[in-house]
């Protein structure tokens, strides 16, 4: 099984205590998002767990917990845009936040160290000569720390859309994204980064960049050291080529106040979650309440299983 930590929040930035908590503990608790009262118990031991993919923007709180994870195969995505705190309101600054990605890089190798260039807006201000220089900034504060980048161009889901006109953004017609990515193209090949796009529906092959996954079976293949045969994940989009995880997060749970993220309804919502986070709770928001059906998810070691079948044969 592969556990996403996570697309709904930043778990590694605020719930680093919780999450180990639950490690320890074998198992967690997570709402369905449709369906409140619906709940499920996921075990994550070892044994069940064939890797984590952890999901942040700033991996600062996660540092020094990392031996923990000894008994874990794992990656990260680290999301460093050019943004400033008028659009991603409430991070760092981006210096720090690249000093805590090549210290991770250091830690676990670059292979397993992802960054994510998404997603890319465009405004008056934010036009392509201001992508082209900071993401020349950016990677090569990050050349030697990392081989990937993901880069997505801005969907406006309803509630993105929303929080984000204050923002005057301009429409990225098809053309104009060829033209950002065939620039950054160029500047990544320059720092030795392959870049690779995440649930786009255009074909970006004429400049050299190829259609990736955030949730990569030839890498998980890679990590675990042996092939893993896992179906796309059928809850994400159609465009997504990620393969099936199960997602321990919840909405309304990030601290970092990003105008174009989906996972935040509002800052009133997420106020109240992290007045309801209990570090020693099994759920990331609130407890067990007495309307709670738990049902315990089915799932299996897709590393375990092959080992089973190739000894069986």
């Amino acid at each position: 099984m592969i556990l996403s930590v996570s697309r709904r929040t930043d778990i590694p930035a605020f719930y680093t205590e919780w999450f180990f908590r639950r490690l320890k503990a074998g198992f967690v608790l997570v709402r369905n998002p449709m369906n409140y009262h619906q709940v499920s118990k996921i075990v994550i031991t070892p044994q069940l767990i064939d890797c984590i993919v952890f999901w942040t923007k700033n991996p600062k709180n996660i540092l020094p917990k990392l031996d923990l994870l000894s008994a874990y195969n794992y990656y990260f995505q680290i999301t460093i845009n050019p943004y400033d705190n008028k659009i991603e309101r409430y991070l760092p600054s981006k210096k720090e936040i690249i000093n805590s990605f090549r210290t991770l890089s250091r830690t676990i190798g670059k292979e397993k160290t992802i960054w994510r260039y998404d997603p890319i807006i465009l405004t008056k201000e934010i036009d392509t000569a201001y992508h082209a220089l900071n993401f020349e900034l950016i990677a090569s504060k990050l050349e030697g720390y990392t081989d990937r980048c993901i880069i997505s161009f801005l969907d406006l889901y309803q509630k993105s859309e929303r929080n984000m006109k204050q923002i005057k953004l301009e429409t990225i017609k098809n053309t104009k994204m060829l033209e950002i990515a065939a620039i950054l193209s160029k500047i990544a090949d320059k720092y030795h980064i392959k870049i690779e796009t995440c649930s786009e529906h255009m074909d970006f092959s004429p400049v050299g960049i190829e259609q990736g996954k955030c949730i990569d079976d030839r890498l998980l293949s890679k990590i675990v050291g042996q092939p893993l045969s896992i179906k796309k994940d059928i809850n994400q989009r159609e465009i997504c080529g990620c393969v099936t995880s199960i997602d321990i997060g919840a909405y309304n749970t990030c601290g970092h106040g990003c105008l174009y993220c989906y996972a935040n309804y509002s800052d009133t919502a997420v106020k109240n979650n992290f007045l309801k986070h209990d570090p020693a709770s099994p759920m990331l928001v609130g407890n067990i309440e007495p309307e709670d059906r738990i049902t315990e998810r089915k799932m299996v070691s897709y590393l375990n299983k092959q080992q089973v079948l190739n000894f069986c044969d």
